[in-house]
């Protein structure tokens, strides 16, 4: 590791700072119609125009604005993903980022003791932005939930469970690979009705049963031969995991299987690397979450009482699938 690396990475959090203000102030929205002059822009957004102008001026240096004479413009493929109206936007992720970055710079606070979040961070979304993020979640997520898909034997489920399924991304890989299954996805009631029209715009519908609650307050329905937790896990207490195991164990029919798919540490906690960095976002957003490794899973999964426990795929990008089954005589 030499100083120059060192330093680098020192300074990696300046340019991310850029983008996230910018974010925060809808630059790229504002900006994507017709050039503006620093002082219009800076009445706009209501702030100061000597800040404004250095921001303005440090966006382009990175090349998400483009600067011409005294006026600032967005070029239509930046706009295309950060402009808040664009049907592919990631600025609603941008912007979670942002909130994320406040909770990150009490990094140390938390390290030496002073209490973290007494519970999971809220990113509070209008429903507009609400919809563009859980689109933007499943712009990205799509072909990881295919390629993770194909390495899973349907066997001969029936009746499939996707538990905090957000717009049905792994919902519908899963149908498009077992054509006879039917789904429920399962969570809360503003989600549940952002996956009805993307189900129903894909043509889905017809084999989904859309049911609205929380998994930490209700139970989850039943009847089921395979359930899935997908980026769940890592937002809770092993206590709260293994009340979730419990209420899956109990929605299944006897045989039926649980997959989890999540970032499952190796022995040392420090591979995969983008585990051991996500836990950080755990440590800081949540009063208990973590990335966990196979046997800490293991091990809640048992008590919960399933057996058949396996790890059925290994990854470095939240990619790996723990594989856990209900005993035939429940």
């Amino acid at each position: 590791m030499t100083q120059e690396k060192i330093l680098k990475l020192a300074r990696a959090f300046t340019e991310s700072r850029i983008l996230l203000s910018a974010a925060e102030l809808n630059l790229f929205t504002l900006l994507q119609k017709a050039p503006l002059s620093a002082r219009e822009i800076t009445q706009r957004v209501k702030g100061d125009e000597r800040a404004v102008s250095v921001l303005l001026d440090a966006t382009a240096a990175l090349g998400f604005l483009r600067k011409q004479d005294e006026t600032y413009f967005c070029e239509p493929e930046v706009a295309r993903v950060l402009a808040d109206d664009s049907p592919v936007t990631v600025y609603p992720m941008v912007l979670h980022m942002a909130a994320i970055w406040h909770q990150w710079s009490r990094l140390t606070d938390i390290a030496e003791g002073v209490p973290g979040p007494s519970e999971q961070l809220e990113f509070v979304r209008a429903p507009k932005n609400l919809e563009a993020f859980i689109g933007a979640m499943h712009m990205i997520g799509a072909p990881l939930a295919a390629e993770i898909t194909e390495d899973i034997d349907t066997e001969d489920a029936e009746y499939f469970l996707d538990i905090g399924g957000g717009s049905g991304t792994y919902t519908m890989a899963f149908l498009r690979k077992a054509p006879t299954m039917k789904a429920t996805l399962f969570d809360l009631p503003e989600v549940v009705e952002m996956a009805r029209t993307r189900l129903a715009g894909e043509g889905f519908i017809d084999r989904v049963t859309l049911v609205a609650g929380s998994f930490y307050r209700d139970e989850l329905p039943g009847g089921q031969d395979l359930a899935l937790l997908s980026a769940i896990i890592h937002s809770n207490s092993p206590q709260e995991n293994l009340e979730l195991y419990r209420k899956v164990f109990r929605a299944l029919r006897p045989g039926g299987r649980l997959l989890i798919r999540d970032h499952v540490m190796a022995p040392d906690r420090v591979h995969p690397a983008a585990g051991a960095i996500f836990a950080i976002d755990m440590l800081v957003e949540t009063p208990g979450g973590n990335c966990y490794v196979y046997a800490e899973i293991e091990a809640g999964l048992r008590e919960a009482g399933f057996d058949g426990i396996r790890m059925l795929r290994q990854g470095e990008r939240m990619d790996a699938v723990v594989e856990a089954r209900k005993p035939n005589h429940f």
